[in-house]
């Protein structure tokens, strides 16, 4: 997989809604169905830096491919980067390394987050770049 095909497996899944607001909902809804996040992971070595929330993320290697799992005391932040980390798995190492994303946007998600928001999951992003490269 691509960071692309990731990113239109996403899209065709909530564009379908027309009100961004609605679909915001239905983002933020659908996180409350993912596997549990494990205690054991919540460490500060998967906690992300930058972040106004409580950021956890990991990251698992099968090969070249990444798959990135993670967790967030906000249920609004914890839907927005489950997306990056959608975006972001399956992909090589080299596409989660230097690809970027524009996923949030095309969903109509960002335009109301305020600056600290944004510079968090941009934060995110980083870090899925330096698990994926051995910089963590």
């Amino acid at each position: 997989m691509t960071v692309a095909e990731n990113e239109q497996l996403i899209l065709d899944d909530y564009l379908f809604i027309e009100n961004p607001q609605e679909r915001l909902g239905a983002i933020v809804d659908s996180t409350r169905h993912l596997p549990h996040f494990p205690e054991a992971e919540r460490t500060d070595k998967n906690h992300v830096p930058g972040c106004t929330s409580k950021v956890w993320l990991t990251a698992a290697q099968d090969g070249d491919h990444w798959t990135f799992q993670s967790d967030c005391d906000s249920p609004l932040v914890r839907a927005l980067v489950h997306l990056l980390c959608r975006a972001f798995s399956d992909v090589s190492t080299q596409e989660a390394a230097t690809a970027s994303t524009t996923v949030l946007a095309k969903l109509g998600v960002t335009q109301n987050l305020t600056p600290t928001r944004i510079n968090g999951l941009a934060a995110v992003r980083e870090r899925i770049a330096a698990l994926a490269t051995g910089a963590v």
